[in-house]
């Protein structure tokens, strides 16, 4: 099972995790979305489409944009459709 944690705190854990681009792509419903507020920023990657983000919130400390995803990848990339990946200092194991 992987597990995404920040500040001590559990974000999301699942048994059905894609890994695409040595990122953990952890299913909507594995994470506890208490922890998490919408973030303005977007990217695009030429591959997977335009990333949206998330701000983790734990213990009143925030880690913006930390939690990212593709509401609408590019068909290539559709498995990661209804996902989210994790970076800055997120560790997942």
């Amino acid at each position: 099972m992987a597990t995404a944690r920040w500040n001590g705190t559990v974000l999301a854990e699942s048994d059905e995790t894609i890994i695409v681009d040595g990122n953990h792509y952890f299913p909507r419903d594995s994470l506890n979305f208490e922890l998490f507020a919408e973030n303005p920023a977007q990217t695009r990657c030429p591959s997977k489409g335009t990333a949206s983000y998330y701000d983790l919130v734990v213990d009143g400390k925030v880690n913006p944009g930390a939690a990212w995803y593709y509401p609408d990848p590019k068909p290539a990339a559709a498995e990661i459709r209804d996902r989210v990946a994790f970076w800055r200092g997120v560790r997942v194991e």
